[in-house]
C-alpha cells in the first residue's frame, strides 16, 4: 500500500489557489505521490512519455468537471510553460494543475514563457528519518529556534542504518535486499543517461558525461576541483562545469558552498559534492556524510518550499584548514552547525573553532554508532537517528 508522502497534505492545500509544480530525481516517488493526490482530489493522470496520453495534452482534452489534472514528465516538451500558462488562464477557475518531472521545473531553460505567480513549487526528497518515523505528518519547525532533539529512539536508529544501507528512494528501502538495490541502481543510472541526460540537454559526448558521473562517489564530502576533474577527463573547464550544472539541475549531484563571513578567512568558491543516491558511496564515512547532507537539505527545501523561509544550507572552511561539515542558516545568519561522524564521540575542535567565531546557537555532532546524547562544553555529541528524527 502506497505510503503517505510528507508533501502531500501541503500540496492538496495549494492546488485550490495556484498550480502546483514537483520535482525531483528520478524514481523518488513523484507519481505515487501524484495518484495519491489523486484519491482525495479526483481527476485525470496524463504521462507525456504514454503516446495517448500525450494526445490528450496537446488536445486539452480535460474533464467536463471541476477535476484535478495530473500531467507527469511534461517538461520533455518544449513548449511546456508557454502551453501550460494558457491552459491554466483558461481552464484555473475549474481545474486544478499538478505537474510533476525529473529535472528543476522552476528553472528549466527550455521552458518558454515564465509562469511566475501562478504556481507554488515543491522538491520531492528520498525518504529520510522523520519521514519513515511518522508517515504523513507535519513537523512545524521555526526557523532559528532550538532544533527539538527529543530522545535516542529504537525505532529511528532502526530507520538510520537502513536509510544507510539501501538508501532513501522507495524501491530498494522497502525491499531493503542487497540484489535489489544493485539491479535498481543499474536500471536507474542506465535509464538517467539514456532518457534524461539525453533527451533533455544539450550535450555533445553523453559518454563522458556519464564518466563524469562515475567519478563523483569517490569524491564526495571532498572539496570538488573542477580543474582536476578537467585533467581527468581531458576536457574543457567550460564542458566540465556545463556538465556539474546539468548533473546538478537533473538531481544527480548535490553542490554544497561555503559559507562567506567577515569573521573568517573563507575559502571563495570551492563547493562539496554530493549524491541524491547515497546508497552508490562506497566509503562508510562519507556514505554517512552523504546521508546526513541529503537530510539536512530536505530539511532546507521543506522550510523554504512549504513556508516560504529562508534557510539554506552551507559548510564552512577556513584558509587555515578549520573545518565542520554544514552550516544551516536562516536569513543568511548561522543557525546550527553540524558535524557527521561514523563512530568518533570526542569533540571535533572545529566546532568549537566556529561557534566562537560565527556565535552558532546550536553546534552537533552526529554519530552514527553512538549509543547516547551526551554535551560537552556547550557541543552536543547526537546519535544520527534521534538527531536526523527531529528534521524532516
Amino acid at each position: 500500500m502506497p505510503v503517505t508522502r510528507y508533501l502531500q497534505p501541503d500540496i492538496l492545500a495549494d492546488l485550490p489557489t495556484k498550480m502546483v509544480l514537483v520535482d525531483g530525481p528520478r524514481q523518488v516517488g513523484k507519481t505515487t505521490l501524484a495518484r495519491l493526490c489523486l484519491e482525495s482530489v479526483p481527476g485525470v493522470y496524463l504521462n507525456w512519455d504514454h503516446r495517448d496520453d500525450r494526445r490528450a495534452i496537446r488536445a486539452a482534452r480535460w474533464p467536463g468537471t471541476r477535476a484535478l489534472v495530473v500531467l507527469d514528465a511534461l517538461h520533455k516538451w518544449r513548449q511546456w510553460k508557454r502551453w501550460l500558462k494558457g491552459e491554466y488562464d483558461a481552464h484555473g477557475t475549474r481545474l486544478q494543475f499538478l505537474v510533476t518531472g525529473s529535472a528543476r521545473l522552476d528553472t528549466y531553460r527550455r521552458g518558454g514563457d515564465s509562469l511566475q505567480g501562478r504556481y507554488h513549487h515543491y522538491r520531492l526528497h528520498p525518504f529520510s528519518v522523520a519521514e519513515l518515523v511518522s508517515p504523513g505528518m507535519r513537523r512545524h519547525t521555526t526557523p532559528g529556534h532550538a532544533l527539538d532533539l527529543g530522545t535516542v529512539s529504537a525505532s529511528a536508529s532502526g530507520h538510520a542504518r537502513a536509510l544507510f544501507e539501501y538508501g532513501g528512494f522507495p524501491e530498494p528501502l522497502l525491499a531493503q535486499s542487497p540484489r535489489t538495490l544493485r539491479r535498481w541502481q543499474r536500471s536507474r543510472l542506465e535509464r538517467f543517461f539514456r532518457e534524461d541526460v539525453r533527451d533533455l540537454e544539450t550535450v555533445r559526448d553523453p559518454a563522458l558525461v556519464e564518466q563524469l558521473a562515475d567519478a563523483l562517489p569517490e569524491r564526495v564530502g571532498s572539496l570538488l576541483s573542477l580543474n582536476a576533474l578537467r585533467e581527468d577527463l581531458e576536457v574543457s573547464h567550460r564542458a566540465v562545469t556545463h556538465w556539474i550544472d546539468v548533473l546538478e539541475r537533473l538531481y544527480h549531484v548535490v553542490l554544497v558552498r561555503p559559507f562567506q563571513s567577515r569573521r573568517f578567512a573563507a575559502l571563495k568558491k570551492m563547493p562539496k559534492a554530493y549524491l541524491w543516491d547515497w546508497s552508490l558511496v562506497a566509503s562508510p564515512a562519507a556514505r554517512f556524510e552523504n546521508m546526513v547532507a541529503l537530510h539536512l537539505l530536505k530539511f532546507c527545501h521543506a522550510l523554504q518550499d512549504r513556508d516560504g523561509y529562508n534557510v539554506d544550507l552551507y559548510y564552512l572552511r577556513d584558509r587555515a584548514g578549520h573545518e565542520v561539515d554544514f552550516l544551516v542558516t536562516f536569513e543568511r545568519k548561522p543557525w546550527f552547525a553540524v558535524e557527521a561522524k561514523l563512530a568518533e564521540t570526542t569533540i571535533d575542535p572545529s566546532l568549537r573553532y566556529f561557534r566562537d567565531r560565527l556565535r552558532i546557537p546550536g553546534v552537533y555532532q552526529v554519530v552514527f554508532e553512538a549509543a547516547r546524547d551526551v554535551e560537552d562544553e556547550g557541543v552536543r555529541c547526537v546519535p544520527a537517528g534521534q538527531f536526523l528524527e527531529a528534521l524532516v
